[in-house]
């Protein structure tokens, strides 16, 4: 996906919580956070993304440690989901 897809994505749900559905092109899909650190900008101009998985999520929450996300490359996003849409309506997930 490109960087305007994604951005657009991210400002619709800005509101509610951004758990998200990340599916890939060639690896499994997962449910992560997107996050907005200092660097956020800078990461956004090259389509990286900051993530935190789900799997991390329970700490994420009670450290707010920035170091348990994984920096993700948009190219490699095949569709974004709110954790919502992905379990009630899987055609509203964003294509890429």
């Amino acid at each position: 996906m490109n960087i305007e897809d994604i951005e657009k994505f991210l400002s619709k749900k800005k509101n509610s919580v951004n758990y998200v559905k990340i599916t890939f092109k060639k690896r499994e899909s997962f449910y992560g956070l997107f996050l907005q650190d200092a660097d956020y900008g800078y990461l956004k101009a090259k389509n990286l993304w900051r993530i935190v998985p789900q799997s991390q999520l329970a700490a994420y929450k009670t450290s707010k440690n920035v170091n348990l996300a994984k920096i993700f490359n948009g190219i490699e996003f095949s569709t974004l989901a709110t954790y919502e849409d992905s379990f009630n309506d899987p055609a509203a997930a964003l294509p890429a």
